[in-house]
């Protein structure tokens, strides 16, 4: 039976709008990355500088020497500690780091001094790239977590202190399960939050020893360089490096 008049605009005009809409959702689903989650170290998210800054300001002219001897024995412990199976979590590793380090440089740390030391990790607020990086990624569909060595109370300290309440889908902690990355049961844990596959979650990481731990696993991994370290020799590089989290959005095709 021939269509009457109306009939036939109608029809056309619903063919036109369903294919307007077919081409906007293409073209949305174009822009979308192949990657559904990312992972975050946290220091690629909260700023470690105001820790040492501090050492500075008790220990003048000493800070930068005491940070660096600090950090090393941080993570130094926490390797050892998890190797030995005699594990203790990140906040008295940094406590014990930062004991040994002020013996190690013959500084006077006062129970005062030791205690500012250890609060201003509890202080820690974001990068200034952070926010818009994060909605830019959120917005785009992209799921995120934290997956630190750090402890469930100073990641969530963390987090107030820079405004990121519900940012994040996942707060990880390793110390959940008693070791620290680069342990691959640490890096397991994205994977089992997201329950996703190991290539469809991105690990941005801080360290270049992470980077290493992430790439071994099977993570596409971002280095997020911010403290413009060498690369380690591990045999290993990321799939992408940067001083910010741009690099990120940029590897998971993420307009900023």
């Amino acid at each position: 039976m021939p269509l009457d008049r109306r009939e036939f605009f109608r029809l056309t005009a619903g063919g036109v709008l369903a294919s307007a809409s077919i081409a906007r959702w293409g073209a949305r689903v174009a822009r979308h990355s192949q990657y559904s989650a990312i992972a975050f170290d946290a220091f690629p998210i909260f700023d470690p500088r105001p820790v040492f800054a501090l050492a500075e300001t008790l220990f003048p002219g000493k800070g930068a020497d005491l940070s660096n001897a600090w950090r090393t024995r941080q993570f130094e412990y926490q390797w050892l500690r998890a190797s030995a199976g005699q594990y203790t979590d990140f906040w008295q590793t940094t406590e014990d780091g930062l004991v040994f380090a002020a013996k190690l440089l013959q500084l006077e740390l006062t129970p005062q001094k030791r205690a500012q030391l250890m609060q201003a990790y509890l202080g820690l607020k974001a990068w200034p790239d952070v926010a818009s990086a994060l909605n830019a990624l959120k917005e785009a569909g992209i799921r995120l977590a934290l997956l630190s060595n750090m402890t469930a109370t100073m990641l969530e300290g963390g987090i107030k202190n820079a405004g990121l309440d519900g940012v994040f889908e996942h707060v990880l902690s390793t110390d959940r399960i008693r070791t620290y990355k680069p342990d691959p049961r640490a890096y397991q844990m994205g994977i089992d939050a997201f329950k996703l596959q190991r290539a469809d979650i991105v690990f941005a990481a801080f360290a270049g020893w992470d980077v290493a731990g992430a790439k071994w696993f099977g993570y596409p991994t971002v280095w997020v360089n911010r403290l413009n370290s060498p690369t380690e020799e591990l045999g290993i590089m990321a799939d992408a490096m940067g001083r910010d989290l741009t690099e990120v959005t940029s590897f998971v095709k993420v307009p900023r």
